[in-house]
């Protein structure tokens, strides 16, 4: 007598996105915005850390959360994603310890890619939290500049109080002059990298201001998912 068997059908890959516990607006271009993966025809998959709030990683670097972070990459993995990301760039932290909880490529944070660009120049939410210990766990060159957008502007202030609304306009000019003012303080730098994973809605105003090449995190995780063929 012939038996049939069922075949068992996997889930089809995606990109999963490791986010914080937040409220404030995530325009086209941000991580968190399904539209910004859609346009890229990636597919997605974002599981958030509840208690994970902006103040905790990025300012305090909350030790409390490594756990769930690293407990929720491996939910990911086990729903089939095939790259796991985060939404933010400070995670880049635990880069190692989060590659080691999972098989698949983790790409934490936009920091990875410094080691791979020509004299490169970082812009990010927060220039005093971003330690020589996160850059080192990113492999971001020693002595790269780095500029933070001004403490109590309206990009910084919005997403790390995590407030449910943000002039989009100045958020813009926030970043554009963060980034302007790191090209004359650094002359000698060839290429941007956003940290901030809400950074890259503002990337072609970014590259217009200074005439360089920017990357960010959803430009480095593109190429990643081109990579995996």
């Amino acid at each position: 007598m012939g038996s049939s068997q069922t075949a068992v059908r996997r889930p089809a890959p995606f990109l999963g996105i490791l986010m914080l516990d937040t409220r404030f607006p995530r325009p086209p271009g941000d991580i968190g915005n399904p539209q910004t993966w859609a346009e890229l025809g990636i597919p997605v998959r974002m599981l958030k850390v509840e208690g994970a709030l902006p103040v905790k990683i990025v300012q305090e670097a909350d030790p409390r959360f490594v756990q769930p972070f690293v407990e929720a990459a491996q939910q990911l993995e086990a729903e089939g994603a095939a790259l796991i990301s985060t939404s933010c760039g400070f995670l880049a932290a635990y880069q190692g310890l989060l590659a080691q909880s999972v098989a698949v490529p983790v790409v934490s944070s936009s920091l990875l890619q410094c080691a791979d660009l020509p004299v490169p120049g970082v812009v990010t939410i927060a220039a005093a939290s971003l330690t020589p210990r996160i850059l080192q766990a990113a492999g971001v060159p020693a002595g790269t500049p780095v500029q933070g957008v001004a403490p109590g502007s309206e990009f910084a202030t919005r997403i790390l109080q995590n407030e449910a609304d943000m002039d989009l306009a100045q958020a813009e000019r926030d970043v554009v002059a963060a980034a302007v003012a790191l090209q004359q303080a650094h002359p000698q730098i060839q290429s941007l990298v956003l940290e901030c994973t809400n950074m890259p809605v503002y990337r072609d105003a970014v590259a217009q201001a200074t005439g360089l090449p920017v990357h960010d995190v959803v430009s480095l995780l593109a190429a990643r998912w081109a990579a995996l063929g």
